[in-house]
């Protein structure tokens, strides 16, 4: 796998060992491009698997950037990723669920890409709705597959984007004030 752009690209990252789903290049590319400049917008990585995402996000300009993995065997190869980047990237091996309940601070982008038989995504999205941890103008991407059924709304948000890669979707979620 590797970088796709910003300061950063064009370099590897590793696969760590484990159930994983590498994020394709052309997906990853195409959500940067989506959102675009990153440069002082915070970035939280859920699920984050090799870190690939999140170090994309750091590459682009995203200041702080966090990863939250549960596996603890990813750990070691994440950490090997993470020394692509010349500035700091945080990783907490925990539970997504647990880290949602106990964050400080507020994130302007929250990206969500859970195994593809994790069933519990709607739920995330109500648990980031109730515990406020999404700043006023932020956005939530939910990676999913296509076959999963979503209404327009979930919680207080609203779809306001979907991007579909064969077989998987991203959307686009903004709080609807």
């Amino acid at each position: 796998m590797r970088i796709t752009g910003g300061r950063y690209g064009g370099r590897t990252v590793k696969c760590p060992p484990g159930e994983i789903r590498p994020s394709m290049d052309r997906r990853r590319e195409s959500l940067f491009s989506i959102l675009g400049n990153l440069e002082g917008q915070s970035f939280l990585d859920l699920f984050a698997g090799s870190g690939i995402v999140g170090i994309e996000a750091s590459s682009r300009g995203a200041d702080p950037v966090l990863l939250i993995e549960k596996d603890r065997g990813k750990k070691r190869t994440i950490l090997e990723n993470l020394t692509i980047a010349d500035n700091d990237i945080s990783l907490w091996i925990m539970d997504v669920r647990r880290y949602i309940d106990t964050a400080k601070i507020k994130w302007d982008i929250i990206y969500a890409d859970p195994p593809f038989p994790f069933t519990g995504r709607k739920e995330i999205i109500v648990q980031i709705d109730k515990t406020n941890i999404l700043k006023e103008n932020g956005i939530i991407i939910m990676h999913h597959p296509s076959s999963d059924e979503w209404e327009e709304r979930v919680g207080s948000f609203e779809c306001f984007d979907i991007r579909k890669y064969g077989g998987s979707i991203l959307r686009f979620f903004r709080r609807n004030f």
